[in-house]
């Protein structure tokens, strides 16, 4: 109790009066000294963003029980740094280079073996490291052969024991965003329902499910597959690979994935459905890979305008051709009979 008196007593004598937070000059100072480390030197852009967040939220509940009229950053002339959210490409393995670290994974004594399919979690189904702690064997369909599905119901994080409910070092969230029962389906390449199905037949699952945890049988902690990772990264990549920070992160791996999609030509949407983010996001943080497809997207659009073109000149008449989805009966009006509507049938419209 006497410590915290102490540390209340601290506030009261180096607090500003609330009165003197409406002050501009005052209120810059403040968000500049939060884009500062303690030791001075400058924070992160996104430490600094979070930052003023919190403050914002403390200005709003400000204004909730009467202290202002308005929130006092509302018009406040004050730049903050730029965050960089684009994914840097030279950070992102290709394909090769996945496949090469991921077999350094396995080959690793130790815990390697156990954390090979916990990283291929990470790169073939682009899963967030707390989703994949959390993955359980009755959320997995691993077929003998095809693609197979991972149901996806939530992440373990590491809170600390001092903001948990009952003490414990670990909490287990909903999916990042979403709502506390909401699920997502990703389905996952052959590959992948390979590497499952061999670490379940080799390791077995924890009590309650769980494909990944540590020797004890708990939680795996960031740190410990964190040293894993880095083990596996000296050997298998090059100097100039090693000089480009590449794959410097676990979490790039699930960069790597995502990425590779839409490499692959994949429909932007259905990457952010199975990443667990929005559209937006998605075309933020990944804007330079987007912008590699777009001459595969022309090839595309150009091959269909000549097939077009095609049957145009074979059929003067009228217009035939193959039309995908449901396009004949959002054109057609007036009750026009064009035939079957299916996903690629044939249909006229009349000149």
């Amino acid at each position: 109790m006497e410590e915290w008196q102490t540390a209340l007593a601290w506030l009261e004598q180096n607090s500003l009066p609330v009165s003197e937070l409406e002050d501009p000059d005052i209120l810059r100072r403040a968000l500049d000294a939060l884009c500062r480390k303690l030791d001075g030197t400058a924070a992160a852009a996104k430490t600094a963003k979070r930052k003023k967040a919190a403050v914002n939220e403390v200005f709003g509940m400000a204004v909730e029980r009467g202290y202002f009229t308005h929130n006092p950053l509302n018009g406040l002339r004050w730049t903050a740094p730029e965050v960089a959210d684009e994914v840097d490409p030279d950070c992102v393995p290709n394909p090769a280079q996945a496949a090469r670290l991921l077999e350094a994974v396995r080959e690793l004594p130790g815990r390697g073996p156990h954390l090979y399919g916990f990283f291929g979690c990470m790169y073939h189904a682009a899963m967030r490291p707390a989703e994949v702690i959390h993955l359980r064997k009755a959320q997995c369909r691993l077929p003998a052969t095809g693609w197979g599905l991972l149901n996806l119901k939530g992440g373990v994080v590491t809170a600390g024991k001092e903001w948990t409910d009952d003490g414990a070092v670990h909490e287990v969230h909903s999916l990042k965003r979403r709502a506390a029962k909401a699920t997502r389906p990703v389905p996952i390449p052959p590959v992948l329902v390979r590497i499952l199905r061999e670490h379940i037949e080799q390791f077995g699952v924890a009590p309650d499910g769980r494909l990944f945890r540590n020797a004890k049988g708990n939680y795996i902690d960031a740190s410990a597959y964190g040293i894993t990772w880095n083990r596996a990264r000296e050997a298998p990549l090059t100097l100039d690979e090693h000089a480009l920070e590449l794959a410097k992160r676990p979490y790039d791996l699930r960069h790597a994935g995502i990425s590779f999609w839409l490499a692959s030509g994949v429909d932007p949407a259905e990457c952010a459905r199975r990443a667990g983010q929005s559209i937006q996001v998605l075309f933020r943080h990944y804007a330079k890979f987007l912008a590699e497809t777009r001459d595969h997207a022309n090839r595309l659009i150009e091959d269909s305008m000549r097939r077009w073109e095609s049957s145009s000149e074979a059929d003067e008449g009228g217009l035939t051709g193959y039309w995908p989805g449901m396009a004949p009966e959002q054109l057609v009006r007036g009750g026009i009979r064009v035939g079957e509507i299916g996903s690629n049938a044939e249909f006229r419209l009349a000149a």
